[in-house]
């Protein structure tokens, strides 16, 4: 493919700099105009949208579906759990065809549990909600937890147990390991090693813990390959112990984060998201009860986006910048000077003006002296026991991963281990590339690998066991803030998989336990007063209760740690790599999950694909365009990687997300992005200076959302400062540049009086974040379909739900901003007028209803939509449904076949849902039974649905705030869902 010419750069620039009024943009191709973007915005659908583009991408995308074919002629899947599960709410004992059950339950990711609620229908989960009762989510989700359920049913996952890549079967492989326990019985176990995650399950630790004395020279090894290693030996540094630290953000007014995206990445993400929400939504007249978010990061992140005031750095500047800032706290920090000195010192002056109510967090990304700093300054602010809280370490035996991964190779090395058991993880993949854990692993006399799929380590294990869904399993967890889940299976399993409890009792010599006895076993042990009705009410509540880690003391040491030597200043002329978990397959687990792959990425809107991401900067010095590929050559490794330039990116910053350039995973994640594990050393996990970066004269299409449905010009998204707000409440209409339109309207309509219920919704874009839960909920509750990498280059994605990016300011630091986008279900909706057959129509409600038995695919009404919120069903992606196939969809919406529009529905069937009971009861649906797939999900709280007749309703409240507008309200089409305008509240003392 020819290279285009290099973007100019200095034009750019210029542009932004003359820009009056509250300027917007979407991409930089935007501000450029360049032809490429004239032609994709003068289109309804881009070139060759109404056409295959060539064979070798049809063939690509039914590599895709055939994923989902091949479960065809599966039988006996929808048995029910032998054991006694629990519902959720009050339901009959029995099964009711057509009525859904909900059983908490929890997911884990690194370990950690989230709580939820899982809908179960006929036998077969269909959808992850969070659980309200569990302190670790109130009742929010993320993506992966929403994703979850498609996993539970994707055709690649391992279905056997293999003997050196051959099927054989589980007793013959307990069998075997009873034979090689006891031959290790004479060593004590010396050549017997167990790789494990990170594990928070008390049950596994205990077991663990029961096999290690009685094999006592055998030993257990932790590895994530996103690990908290930093986190853990910056406590250390800072109290001479492991330690768990807690942020109270709804009490804090001040906070600062150092490459922290507390928001999205932490363990307690769902917590944070909902506790720094409540301090920054603004009310009347109080508004000095919004806080204030300094980010200080070299790439952008969800809590970047989310600051008051970003600062830009290099990774490696960032410890510079923590020491300057102790330093003008008053702590003796070595601190050298910064080109930021006067940030850093109107950050002090906050701080201090608000000890004991602010917060300094630092990210996993950054060296344990930056961590010990955070406590220090935390310490001087006043912040221990207010803010800032601290708890024994969660996991139950906590190591430092990277030393214990170390430990295992070298043993592996040396021919020293006999028998290796992995519990699930892929080291041969994630493994720093210097460690070289598959040519290790190739001198272990026998390894057996428990894993969700058959990946890159698989290769190498002479024994390799099908593991359960946490959907299909009985076991325990703990969240980040000690909290116990009982995880409780709502399906028997598949494919026959077997958990980590059965694989460790099979190593015991034990004789075959089900999990649910081991599980029930060790909590009968400990102590419960009335076992059954504890362990019931574990089950139906979600949490053990009372099970949350007591606070304890810790004590400060005395003296600030040293510099890091590897991150020593002065190096800024160089180029660094920065390594971070990817915003929608993390390390790479969730590479095969197709609606996790499409969903377009925070930042970027990359979809299908990893790119090195750059800065405009760097992008101007080296002549690179978006798709163009470089080589990274970093000590002695070398990648090949296609550019995409990100506004915010440090100057001086590479980034690669890991967990693509999988070489043996299923068809949907084959042949998706580079891999960054390749680059990473066990040096520099999460950085590193060396980089040298070269054009190759070769592209590769990346495909990003961000150009799709562009404003052009309108006044779509509106944002202001809390200074404005508190001096003029209804500012965004006052300050709001005038577009005048011919006829001053487009649209005018007769009022229609609804006299029952009048459905609408209320988004607030002051704490929306931006994750995408909402898209991945929207998608599970309403069968929304896969389309590929290719349809969504020629723009078919066809999720109901967008969350678009606006950026404001310069290349090099703007404001970014976050804006859902659902159908707006306008009063004078612009689609209806133009259907020739009356398949969008209003319901006397106030619904915009799609009817699809009577739609014949003109597309008017998506030409006709000003908001861009309808999608048309080129191809047939549902055709040939196995049995299988559909446990995923959810009956109680349409499947839709080729040829129609689909667009959001307010969630119709849960409505309906609503109503019915409430009819039955012969009362009205009461205010918060009807929550949305898109509001139930979102951690802040930011979506709001109900009945706008209801004048004591949350969002018929909400729409009387001073701050909500509708967008593209000029038009006249009085869309139901309106916006509360985006607030900032920036330090005056910091020039923008």
């Amino acid at each position: 493919m020819k290279t285009a010419a290099p973007l100019d750069f200095e034009q750019i620039r210029a542009r932004l700099k003359g820009a009056r009024g509250r300027e917007y943009w979407r991409c930089l191709d935007e501000i450029a105009g360049t032809p490429a973007f004239e032609d994709f915005m003068h289109r309804e659908f881009p070139a060759g949208a109404s056409e295959w583009r060539d064979e070798l991408s049809r063939r690509h995308f039914f590599q895709i579906m055939a994923a989902s074919f091949a479960l065809a002629g599966l039988n006996a899947c929808t048995k029910q759990p032998l054991e006694k599960i629990v519902p959720y709410v009050k339901q009959p004992p029995e099964l009711t065809p057509g009525k859904p059950l909900y059983f908490a339950t929890a997911l884990t990711l690194g370990g950690f549990a989230t709580g939820v609620v899982a809908t179960s229908r006929e036998g077969r989960p269909i959808k992850i909600e969070g659980n309200p009762d569990h302190p670790a989510t109130l009742g929010a989700t993320s993506v992966f937890m929403q994703a979850g359920v498609l996993d539970l049913y994707d055709p690649d996952r391992a279905q056997s147990v293999l003997r050196a890549g051959q099927p054989s079967d589980w007793a013959t492989f307990v069998s075997a390991m009873n034979a090689a326990m006891e031959d290790q019985k004479a060593k004590h176990g010396a050549g017997v090693r167990i790789l494990s995650g990170s594990v928070t399950s008390p049950t596994l630790h205990a077991q663990l813990a029961a096999l290690l004395a009685r094999f006592p020279a055998a030993k257990w090894h932790q590895w994530e390959p996103l690990t908290r290693d930093n986190i853990r030996e910056g406590a250390r540094l800072a109290f001479g112990e492991m330690v768990e630290t807690h942020c109270a953000f709804d009490k804090a007014a001040i906070v600062l984060a150092f490459d922290s995206d507390f928001l999205f990445t932490h363990p307690a993400s769902l917590l944070y998201a909902r506790k720094f929400a409540e301090r920054r939504r603004v009310k009347l007249p109080d508004g000095a009860s919004m806080n204030r978010l300094y980010v200080a990061e070299p790439t952008p992140t969800i809590t970047g986006a989310m600051a008051d005031h970003r600062l830009p750095v290099s990774s490696s500047e960032v410890e510079d910048l923590a020491r300057a800032l102790a330093q003008r706290l008053g702590i003796s920090a070595g601190a050298v000077a910064t080109p930021h000195d006067d940030w850093i010192a109107a950050v002090a002056r906050d701080l201090q003006a608000h000890a004991g109510a602010s917060i300094v967090i630092a990210g996993e990304a950054q060296p344990p002296a930056v961590h010990a700093l955070a406590h220090f300054m935390n310490a001087k602010l006043g912040n221990f026991g207010r803010t800032i809280t601290f708890t024994s370490p969660i996991e139950p035996a906590p190591v430092n991963q990277l030393a214990s991964l170390r430990e295992l190779v070298a043993d592996m090395q040396s021919g020293s281990v006999d028998l290796l058991v992995m519990i699930e993880g892929n080291p041969v993949f994630d493994a720093p590339a210097d460690l070289n854990f598959a040519g290790a692993l190739a001198k272990v006399k026998t390894c057996a690998r428990l894993g969700f799929e058959e990946n890159e380590t698989s290769r190498f294990c002479h024994w390799h066991i099908a593991a359960a869904h946490a959907l299909e399993s009985w076991s325990d967890a703990r969240a980040f803030d000690g909290s116990v889940s009982l995880i409780q299976p709502l399906i028997e399993p598949l494919f026959d998989g077997k958990t980590m409890h059965e694989i460790i009792d099979a190593l015991a010599q034990a004789p075959g336990r089900a999990s649910y006895d081991i599980v029930r076993e060790y909590w009968l042990g400990q102590g419960w007063t009335d076992f059954e009705k504890t362990w019931r009410a574990a089950l139906d509540k979600g949490v053990v209760a009372n099970s949350a880690a007591p606070a304890r003391a810790v004590t400060l040491a005395a003296d600030v740690p040293p510099r890091t030597a590897a991150e020593a200043p002065g190096a800024l002329d160089k180029i660094e790599i920065l390594f971070r978990g990817d915003p929608t397959i993390w390390d790479g687990r969730f590479v095969n999950n197709a609606w996790l792959q499409e969903l377009a990425k925070p930042i970027t809107k990359l979809t299908w694909d990893n790119a090195a991401l750059i800065s405009p900067a760097l992008a101007q010095r080296e002549k690179l365009r978006n798709g163009d590929v470089v080589e990274l050559k970093l000590r002695g490794r070398v990648l090949r990687a296609p550019v995409w330039i990100v506004p915010g990116q440090g100057r001086h910053s590479v980034t690669l997300h890991v967990g693509y350039g999988r070489e043996r995973t299923g068809r949907v994640g084959a042949g998706a992005g580079v891999n960054a594990f390749a680059l990473r050393s066990s040096e520099a996990l999460w950085s590193d200076g060396a980089l040298e970066i070269s054009r190759t004269g070769e592209t590769r299409q990346l495909v990003s959302t961000q150009m799709h449905h562009s404003m052009e010009g309108r006044d779509i998204i509106r944002a202001g400062t809390l200074a404005e707000f508190m001096a003029d409440p209804h500012f965004i209409e006052r300050n709001k540049e005038p577009r005048p339109l011919a006829g001053d309207t487009l649209y005018h309509a007769d009022e229609f009086k609804y006299d029952g219920y009048k459905w609408g919704m209320s988004i607030d874009l002051n704490v929306c974040i931006g994750c995408n839960a909402c898209t991945i909920a929207c998608q599970a509750e309403n069968n929304i379909p896969v389309v590929g990498k290719h349809q969504v280059s020629v723009g078919r994605d066809m999720q109901w739900i967008r969350v678009d990016n606006y950026f404001r300011g310069g290349l090099d630091n703007p404001e970014m901003n976050h804006q859902p986008v659902p159908c707006m279900h306008c009063e004078n909706a612009p689609c209806e007028l133009v259907c020739p057959v009356g398949a969008t129509v209003h319901d006397n409600e106030g619904l915009n209803v799609q009817v699809y038995n009577r739609c014949i695919g003109t597309r008017y009404c998506s030409n006709n939509c000003p908001y861009k919120v309808r999608r048309f069903n080129f191809l047939e992606f549902n055709a040939g449904m196995t049995a299988v196939q559909k446990m995923v969809k959810n009956p109680d919406v349409t499947v839709r076949s080729r040829g129609v529009m689909e667009k959001c529905t307010y969630c119709t069937q849960r409505i309906n849902a609503a109503r019915i009971p409430a009819e039955i009861a012969g009362r009205k649906i009461r205010d918060g039974e009807i929550v949305t797939a898109c509001q139930a999900a979102c951690p802040t709280d930011a979506i709001v649905f109900g009945d706008l007749n209801d004048p004591v309703s949350r969002v018929a409240k909400l729409k009387e705030l001073p701050l909500d507008y509708l967008m593209l309200g000029e038009l006249n089409t009085r869309p139901r869902t309106s916006y509360l305008a985006k607030l900032r509240n920036p330090n005056p003392e910091i020039k923008a």
